[in-house]
């Protein structure tokens, strides 16, 4: 774990995962569409922008642990 772009950043070798927080939800950047266990196709109104998850309090009703979890697992996958 480090910090990147002043946000926490989670690393394994070369890919990172970015955690941002702000007034509304919490933000994920840099996963790629193809390394996102599926997570976009479930949940397409949670994907802003290239390669961005914005979960809103009002949005984590329908996300489960496990699919944070394998969208993690994926995104951080060597």
């Amino acid at each position: 774990m480090a910090l990147s772009y002043g946000m926490p950043t989670y690393r394994v070798e070369k890919r990172g995962l970015h955690i941002g927080v702000w007034q509304h939800g919490v933000s994920i950047y840099g996963w790629g569409t193809d390394r996102d266990g599926g997570f976009s196709s479930r949940h397409p109104t949670l994907i802003s922008g290239k390669a961005t998850i914005r979960l809103r309090s009002t949005d984590t009703a329908a996300v489960t642990d496990d699919e944070l979890r394998a969208l993690i697992r994926a995104a951080l996958r060597p």
